[in-house]
């Protein structure tokens, strides 16, 4: 059974950085790609990053890139979002969660299981 659970979430400044973690069971991460999407109450789920399977590579929502990495340890069977430079409207609900597309995709309906999310606000 597919599990992934997501910490590390918080209230931040802006211009901060917060480092999520997903840990995840049932599957190993060399399995599916992996994915960080966000909700803001009332909008849809938007795609934040993607990390592939086995090389390492990722893609990055242009509202983020330069600003967050993804990253994943196969051995702990965890996936990390650090995230820097954090602003307000980064604000929302983070989830990790896979996907069987072979693709590297930041496409919300791509994904199947998803995490409980963890809550990230960005405020003075």
């Amino acid at each position: 059974q597919v599990q992934l659970v997501e910490s590390g979430g918080g209230l931040v400044q802006p211009g901060g950085s917060l480092r999520l973690s997903c840990a995840a069971s049932g599957f190993t991460l060399d399995s599916y790609n992996i994915g960080w999407l966000r909700q803001v109450p009332g909008k849809e789920r938007e795609g934040v990053a993607c990390i592939g399977t086995t090389d390492g590579s990722a893609v990055y929502a242009s509202s983020v890139r330069g600003r967050f990495t993804i990253s994943k340890d196969n051995v702990k069977n965890m996936v990390f979002l650090e995230m820097n430079d954090l602003k307000p409207k980064d604000t929302a609900v983070y989830y990790c969660a896979t996907t069987l597309s072979l693709q590297l995709t930041l496409k919300s309906g791509n994904y199947i299981d998803w995490g409980q999310g963890t809550q990230v606000t960005v405020s003075s």
